[in-house]
């Protein structure tokens, strides 16, 4: 596998937000997060938006059989 060279040299020099280590038998996967700098809305908000939309969803198939 080859190296991409990072582009973005600031985001080269900040530490992941969060890193998740996945192993699937021999096969280790690191998946690095980084969340907006500037951002306002938290995860719990974001959470909150996915669970309104799934539960929107769920109410529309209900009311459809």
């Amino acid at each position: 596998m080859t190296d991409t060279p990072n582009r973005n040299t600031a985001a080269a020099a900040r530490r992941p937000d969060c890193v998740t280590e996945i192993r699937r038998g021999n096969t280790l996967l690191v998946v690095s997060g980084y969340f907006k700098q500037d951002a306002t809305a938290t995860a719990a908000d974001k959470m909150m938006k996915v669970l309104e939309a799934e539960s929107a969803v769920g109410e529309q198939t209900a009311h459809a059989t």
